[in-house]
């Protein structure tokens, strides 16, 4: 019993510790290159933030654990909205930029209606792993073009952030920071999958369960730390870049490069399909009107997306005990999905409001 402690323990620590490493080693390089903060949030920090995730799931599948990939990266999404964002915008209201609710956050809700498509048959093949990866590094490619040609207008931003001129040292710490927070975070993902398989096992909890709730809140800590210390330090755009950019690789990314290794892909659930997957579409979907509030996310928002947050995890405690891994009923997904409706009107009305003063 004592070393399934350490291994989640232990495992959570230096998942953080590794993400934290490789985040500021990758923001270092990429303001070097004197690209956006926004842009760094989008791609550099996305990656970093999600590599946790990425560990995981494919570790999860080498172990033949794809249940716990597609909750780790489901639940992961879920919390990056209603957790991370709405714990930031309650410390200090955040800043939504134009291109982010015009570009990117589409992107967002176009890849969890894909994986749901894609997931439709029971599986997200080797060949739908490929397509996801491609559609990645297309997405990434296209941001950073964007990005470079925006540098010019923001270059009085970055040097607040960057030396005007970072020597090689500075190149060289990045490196190295890379380098030990990669390697942190694939020891640590290993020895977090056993002790998560192992406790699952001893409870008798679906590995869906756990993936969707511990192993999903564990693995997004790097993105809760990162985007309230950018809020905390008026970076607020870059605290939703990061969530927006994170989802994305968790589709696209984490699941593809986890249905590539997987030899028969990642089986999905028809729990997921019946209720997880349908709440991360309703869930991305109204972050396009709540971010067009005042193109900012408001305290009163945060609260209800942490309130919502709450919900969810006693819902997956109940699922867990009442319904033994049966799919959920379609007036589940109504109870969670009607009320977010309900505050995405209160929320266009109050948006409203606010217009007609002025």
């Amino acid at each position: 019993m004592y070393w399934i402690v350490w291994s989640i323990v232990g495992g959570f620590i230096g998942l953080i510790a590794g993400g934290e490493l490789l985040v500021r080693g990758a923001t270092r390089l990429a303001l070097a290159a004197k690209i956006s903060p926004l842009v760094v949030g989008l791609t550099v920090v996305a990656f970093g933030t999600s590599a946790p995730e990425l560990a995981v799931s494919v570790q999860s599948c080498y172990a033949g654990q794809t249940d716990l990939a597609i909750g780790n990266a489901v639940g992961s999404n879920l919390a990056n909205i209603l957790l991370i964002l709405g714990v930031s915008a309650i410390v200090t209201p955040l800043a939504v930029n134009v291109r982010l609710f015009k570009l990117d956050v589409p992107v967002m809700i176009a890849t969890a209606v894909a994986l749901y498509l894609v997931g439709r048959d029971g599986v997200i093949s080797p060949l739908d792993g490929v397509g996801f990866t491609v559609a990645l590094v297309a997405y990434f490619a296209w941001t950073l073009a964007v990005g470079r040609r925006e540098s010019q207008l923001l270059a009085a931003e970055l040097d607040e952030l960057a030396p005007a001129q970072p020597g090689g040292a500075f190149m060289a710490g990045g490196l190295a920071l890379l380098v030990v927070g990669i390697a942190l975070l694939v020891y640590a993902s290993g020895i977090l999958v056993e002790g998560c398989t192992e406790l699952a096992r001893l409870a008798g909890v679906s590995e869906l369960v756990i993936g969707l709730t511990v192993v999903a809140i564990g693995t997004s800590l790097p993105e809760l730390a990162t985007s309230i210390m950018a809020a905390v330090r008026g970076k607020r755009d870059l605290a939703v870049g990061n969530v927006v950019g994170s989802n994305i690789l968790n589709i696209l990314g984490v699941l593809g490069l986890s249905a590539i290794v997987s030899p028969g892909g990642i089986a999905v659930s028809a729990p997921s399909l019946a209720f997880d997957i349908p709440l991360m579409i309703a869930v991305s979907l109204v972050c396009m009107p709540i971010f067009s509030n005042g193109m900012a996310i408001h305290r009163w928002e945060g609260a209800v997306m942490l309130a919502f947050y709450a919900a969810f995890l006693a819902f997956c405690g109940w699922s867990a005990v009442y319904l033994h891994g049966a799919p959920a009923k379609p007036w589940m997904l109504a109870a969670f999905v009607v009320p977010l409706m309900v505050v995405t009107g209160i929320s266009l009305i109050a948006s409203k409001k606010r217009v007609d003063r002025q």
